[in-house]
């Protein structure tokens, strides 16, 4: 079982993310945007075994997030997801700091699956 943060704007694909990892076993908690998720890693040192946010948020995206939880846990492990080409492309330029990008929409298979591998990769 690992500790995951699902931090999503939108409510339904927050549920439904958080409901299929739950399922999987995982102790999942949620951030409606990137300050509340990062407010989230601060509070718990750094003590996430995976981060799965969304990248187009208000207030504070996931890229900015992810940028300043790296610099403050350089360990910590990052997923993010966006239905936008242009925020995937941005996302390429946090290599090392990001494990992957994942497409959205996405179905539970692939949102369990593509966390799994993202998980086997440190255990």
């Amino acid at each position: 079982m690992a500790k995951l943060l699902i931090v999503e704007d939108d409510e339904s694909v927050r549920t439904l993310a958080a409901r299929a990892l739950e399922r999987d076993g995982h102790s999942v908690a949620i951030a409606c945007d990137g300050a509340q998720g990062l407010e989230l890693i601060k509070a718990a040192r750094g003590g996430y075994d995976l981060v799965v946010s969304d990248i187009r948020m208000p207030e504070m995206d996931g890229i900015e997030m992810a940028t300043a939880a790296a610099a403050l846990f350089p360990s910590m492990k990052i997923m993010l997801m966006t239905g936008y080409a242009d925020q995937r492309e941005r996302a390429e330029e946090l290599n090392g700091i990001i494990l992957d990008v994942m497409q959205k929409p996405f179905t539970l298979a692939e949102i369990r699956g593509r966390v799994g591998r993202a998980l086997s990769c440190f255990a």
